[in-house]
């Protein structure tokens, strides 16, 4: 099991080097000039000079980079040149926005998907089932963008029941978390269906009726845990883009997490803290893939990490 997980971890060194690399050549190409920015059209020529030397902005760009790659070996990812406050500082105050937004969607994910794809399973090609997959294709149709707004519109501007905006209590949760859960959730209730489908075809599954197991012990204790390997993968591979959507989704809602941070930082050109937020997001989706592979072992114990 180390081994293993020192491997996987080997591994990630040449993708985050990847994914710094390619952050910091993208945002250096982005146009405007952050001393700029930060002083004001109104500014002077020599004082937007003087500033970008004190940021280091007028370095090669080649110097700029080996900067940033030693001081994230360092763990140092800099500080932000609109606040001057350390990057890491800032990621970790925005971090428990960002993660309790994150488990809040998978959490309506799950709970929304796994009984539709059981049910669409159990009775294919029924009047349920087809009414669970249109529900689950209308999800997985609706883009995050539109389907936020529309939220906030009819639950917070119309019937007042819910807040529109920040980040105040449980009630200020469940609309963005809705909003970003809802297309993994139609995603995640296909995957259960096809997998669950393939089991209940199985002969075990008919071996365990004939010992005199009930049809929901068959379906949920035998087949459903057997299909469940897909379906792990699937919220493995799903996280990633759930905290993508958290970009979109934290915006429209104002919530105050790493994803509104990202943006408002592209808005300031604000380069060290753009790849200090890309770089997080990185990072977390490789950990939660190494996760996704340890769980494996959880479910299915024949599986072993030699």
């Amino acid at each position: 099991m180390i081994g293993f997980i020192g491997r996987r971890l080997l591994l990630t060194l040449p993708v985050l080097l990847g994914v710094a690399t390619l952050v910091f050549s993208l945002i250096h190409l982005i146009p405007g000039d952050p001393a700029q920015a930060m002083l004001g059209e109104a500014a002077s020529l020599e004082d937007v000079a003087e500033l970008r030397g004190k940021l280091g902005l007028d370095q090669p760009l080649l110097a700029q980079y080996g900067s940033f790659l030693a001081g994230v070996a360092r763990g140092d990812l800099g500080r932000s040149l609109r606040t001057n406050q350390p990057v890491t500082e800032t990621i970790v105050e925005r971090m428990p926005a960002t993660a309790e937004l994150a488990l809040a969607a998978m959490l309506v994910a799950v709970s929304i998907a796994i009984p539709l794809g059981i049910v669409g399973a159990v009775w294919r090609g029924t009047v349920v089932d087809h009414a669970a997959m249109t529900l689950a294709l209308a999800g997985v149709s609706i883009p995050n963008f539109w389907l936020g707004p529309l939220l906030a519109l009819v639950f917070s501007v119309e019937l007042g029941w819910l807040p529109v905006s920040g980040r105040d209590g449980l009630a200020s949760l469940v609309l963005p978390a809705i909003s970003l859960g809802a297309a993994l959730a139609a995603i995640l209730a296909r995957m259960t269906r096809a997998t669950l489908l393939e089991e209940l075809r199985e002969l075990y599954v008919l071996a365990a009726r004939a010992r005199g197991a009930s049809r929901a012990r068959a379906v949920l204790r035998h087949a459903f845990r057997n299909s469940l390997i897909p379906v792990v993968t699937l919220l493995g591979l799903q996280f990633g883009a759930v905290l993508t959507g958290a970009v979109i989704t934290e915006t429209i809602f104002a919530w105050p997490g790493i994803g509104r941070l990202l943006i408002q930082s592209i808005g300031f050109r604000d380069y060290p803290l753009v790849q200090g937020c890309i770089l997080f997001i990185a990072i977390t989706y490789v950990g939660v893939n190494l996760l996704t592979d340890l769980v494996y072992g959880v479910i299915d114990p024949r599986i072993r990490y030699d």
